[in-house]
């Protein structure tokens, strides 16, 4: 690959530093520093942009948090593996994303501006370095080398090296390569209607829907969901005026598979954000007055995002409770007909939209986890009733975090018996799990099973 650089225009002044690059630098030093999200960082930074800074700070954030090990094997062939301040690394990082994957952006800008941002961050004495480095991009062929098939698929997809072969052993080489890849996969824009789109009047609903500018369309496999190319305008509009709700196709999966009844119970255990909770409510808001839904979790400011989030969405009808559920729970056994555990997790489902998951894991996490699902579903299986359903789910992709607890949870537990999820057949696994791939049905990994208590 070499990549040709613009001609520098004589006396030039040097390009300040655009907002859009800017926010992306603060983000991701966050994300480096701080193990911060993207998905929480993003939306703060990008309220204060112009649209087209917004997009590009989008782009970037997002594009280097996918190709961060390909582009560290860059940097270091051109430094010699020389040692770098944090700060050097993440400019040359949005400054060889650029030159590699932004055909419309000229070389000279995502140099200087490189440049300016270490200089921005009082690493003045670098300036010259990392001018040089990019510049070397801009005419010398990359190519690099692997010492085997797995160190290409984690370089090559910006994988650590330790989760590829921890794939490979569950689901094999090919299906392996292909996870990898469709995880830097920009995905599809899914959303589904809220409960105040649904108070408007039908001839104003309609007139939304039939706009050119937003082109969208029904999911094949969830009823309610919506799947559009890109984001635009008129959808970022929709969500700030809480009519619309982005949500992946697969998490909407999870919700749906929730058959909660006129006059029953529900409880949602670990329910914040309140994706799963409000997608609940809004399906069955015409029990309101019947139904008593109930959701909860540990800290308090994850609960007001929750309660936030409900009354954005027009079901603030949905009581809120504060509890830690790796305790015994503040409710009577058996008082639900249904409840959800969307247990916390490793989260490997969801690298599409959260990329920087792949660099905060480490293999000791996953026991650990394992451990505290299995003590939080073991204290929301006192909840429900004879007759009940308690399901399970996760946006992990790994076997010790699902079949592996739901086998274990049932060995102590005679009382629940395993039944197929009402889903499609495609998304069916051992006859009575469910699960959605990346690689295979352009959705989050997740992974679904309902117990029905005797």
């Amino acid at each position: 690959m070499i990549l040709k650089l613009k001609p520098k225009l004589k006396n030039r002044q040097m390009t300040r530093i655009s907002p859009a690059r800017m926010a992306a630098f603060e983000i991701l030093t966050k994300i480096e520093a701080e193990k911060a999200f993207s998905s929480v960082l993003l939306p703060y930074y990008e309220e204060q942009l112009a649209p087209d800074d917004r997009a590009l700070c989008h782009e970037l954030t997002l594009g280097v948090l996918r190709r961060q090990i390909y582009l560290d094997k860059i940097i270091e062939n051109f430094t010699n593996n020389k040692k770098l301040d944090a700060a050097i690394k993440i400019a040359l990082r949005i400054g060889l994303y650029q030159l590699i994957y932004l055909d419309k952006i000229p070389a000279y800008s995502a140099i200087n501006e490189s440049v300016n941002l270490v200089q921005k961050a009082k690493k003045t004495s670098a300036k010259g370095f990392v001018n040089a480095v990019l510049r070397r991009a801009t005419r010398e062929k990359i190519e690099l080398t692997f010492a085997d098939e797995i160190e290409k698929i984690s370089i090559e997809n910006s994988h650590p090296r330790w989760l590829v072969e921890r794939w490979k052993r569950q689901f094999g080489f090919e299906e392996t390569e292909k996870l990898a890849a469709a995880n830097n996969c920009i995905p599809k824009i899914s959303f589904r209607l809220t409960g105040k789109f649904s108070r408007k009047a039908v001839n104003e609903q309609n007139k939304i829907f039939s706009k050119n500018e937003t082109r969208f369309e029904k999911s094949k496999y969830v009823e309610g969901c919506f799947i559009a190319e890109k984001y635009d305008a008129e959808l970022f509009a929709l969500a700030e005026t809480g009519e619309i709700y982005f949500q992946d196709e697969s998490s909407q999966m999870i919700g749906r598979a929730v058959d909660l009844r006129k006059g029953e119970r529900f409880l949602d255990v670990c329910a914040a954000p309140g994706s799963k909770t409000t997608q609940i409510a809004i399906q069955n808001s015409k029990f309101k007055i019947q139904n008593l839904l109930v959701a909860g979790d540990l800290h308090f400011q994850r609960l007001s995002f929750l309660q936030a989030n409900c009354r954005r969405q027009a079901v603030d009808f949905v009581n809120i409770v504060q509890y830690d559920a790796e305790k015994t729970l503040p409710f009577a056994d058996e008082s639900f007909d249904r409840v959800l555990l969307d247990a916390p997790c490793s989260g490997t489902g969801t690298i599409r939209h959260n990329p920087e998951i792949r660099y905060f894991l480490n293999e000791k996490d996953f026991a650990e986890l394992s451990a505290k699902q299995l003590v939080i579903l073991q204290n929301a299986s006192k909840l429900v009733k004879q007759g009940g359903k308690l399901i399970y789910s996760t946006c992990s992709l790994e076997t010790e975090e699902n079949e592996a607890v739901c086998e274990k949870f049932l060995a102590k537990n005679r009382d629940f018996n395993l039944i197929k999820p009402d889903l499609p057949k495609l998304f069916t696994t051992s006859g009575v799990f469910a699960r959605t791939f990346p690689q295979r049905d352009e959705m989050d990994g997740f992974f679904i099973a309902v117990y029905e208590k005797k």
